[in-house]
């Protein structure tokens, strides 16, 4: 008698595909496992990895040769329908356009002229008060820019933490913090100044970098870099 196959589910934790992947990241996953977890589960005979091993090897162990497979071909292995064959060939085909897809060029920042031009329309005819974060690569090039906090006219609250997650996320090397006065007055205030401080030292502290901070108004825009406060 064919001796029963051991359920995923009784695999050591660490070789469970969705459980390494958590644990370990993607890179840790053959290309079986990866397969493993689009199909789900196996069949009677087959856990999803086995199967997607079979799969693998009537392929020619070729990524490449798997992606030209119609529904047709994949349906044919016992335990891959329709729905398992369009997630696989999905996944394929998302991994060949993300290959073409052409890549932005990221804009270096060399100056406050630069950051201002980067962030300026997202602070143009605000009546409310926004605080923006540049996150920057080592080079000084952009990575992201994104709102942090949004209040009333005249300020909203900024939490440092989450200033710092978004660069942590991007693994940034360096960051630039901007706000807006609606009033259009370019004058720092106390509360500003103590602000920076704050960033300036949490910053120090995660070895990230806050090369400056902006005030902006809809026809100008104060740089506590070019005025030697940080």
């Amino acid at each position: 008698m064919p001796q029963n196959k051991i359920s995923i589910t009784d695999w050591d934790l660490a070789d469970r595909p969705r459980e390494k992947l958590m644990a370990h990241g993607r890179l840790s996953l053959s290309n079986a496992e990866l397969i493993a977890i689009l199909i789900g589960s196996g069949n009677r005979k087959e856990t999803a990895v086995e199967l997607a091993k079979r799969v693998l090897s009537k392929n020619e162990n070729s990524l490449t040769h798997l992606g030209k497979q119609t529904i047709k071909n994949l349906i044919e292995f016992n335990g891959i329908g329709e729905a398992k064959a369009i997630s696989i060939i999905a996944a394929l085909e998302l991994g060949r356009r993300r290959k073409n897809e052409e890549q932005p060029v990221l804009k270096a920042i060399k100056s406050s002229k630069d950051a201002f031009d980067e962030l300026y329309t997202f602070f143009e005819d605000l009546v409310h008060e926004e605080f923006w974060v540049l996150t920057l690569s080592r080079s000084n090039k952009v990575i992201s820019k994104q709102q942090i906090s949004k209040g009333g006219v005249s300020g909203t609250v900024v939490d440092a933490k989450l200033v710092f997650k978004k660069a942590i996320e991007d693994l940034a090397s360096a960051i630039i913090i901007a706000h807006n006065h609606p009033s259009g007055n370019l004058k720092p205030s106390q509360a500003d100044l103590k602000l920076t401080n704050k960033l300036v030292e949490s910053g120090k502290m995660l070895d990230l970098p806050v090369l400056d901070h902006l005030i902006i108004t809809n026809s100008s825009y104060f740089s506590f870099a070019d005025k030697a406060l940080i």
